[in-house]
This record gives structure tokens, C-alpha cells and sequence, in this order.
């Protein structure tokens, strides 16, 4: 299964939604730079803001559960 960055998600979701980074920024109700930041892959984001631009797409950020196996 392949895994996808939160950073890949984000910019397939807004080219598949036709949207540009200002279209996006504007309807999520976030700064074009965190938009920006978010796309590139800043490791340091405010989750709120991460999820107002989720919302978006129906998804969000939240915790999961980690099953750790002994080795």
C-alpha cells in the first residue's frame, strides 16, 4: 500500500478540484503562505489550520493508534 505525504495529498487534491494555491487559500480561509508552506512539506503547521484545509476535501488530521510489534 502506498503511503502519500500530507504535503502530496493536499496538492492532488487541489489540482484535482481545479483549484490554485490563491483559490485554495482563499476558500479554507488560509494565507496563501500556509498554503504554500503546507505544500512543501513544512514539518512545523498549526493542525487547525491543516484541518480547515482538509475540511475542504472531507478529510482531517487526528490522532491514530500506533500497534507496535516486539522484536
Amino acid at each position: 500500500m502506498k503511503t502519500t505525504s500530507l504535503s502530496e495529498y493536499v496538492k492532488q487534491m487541489r489540482k484535482q478540484y481545479n483549484l490554485t494555491q490563491v483559490e485554495l487559500s482563499e476558500k479554507s480561509g488560509v494565507g496563501l503562505r500556509f498554503v504554500r508552506e503546507l505544500e512543501q512539506g513544512k514539518q512545523t503547521l498549526r493542525l487547525d489550520k491543516v484541518n480547515q484545509v482538509l475540511s475542504l476535501f472531507g478529510s482531517e488530521v487526528g490522532v491514530v493508534s500506533i500497534t507496535k510489534t516486539d522484536e
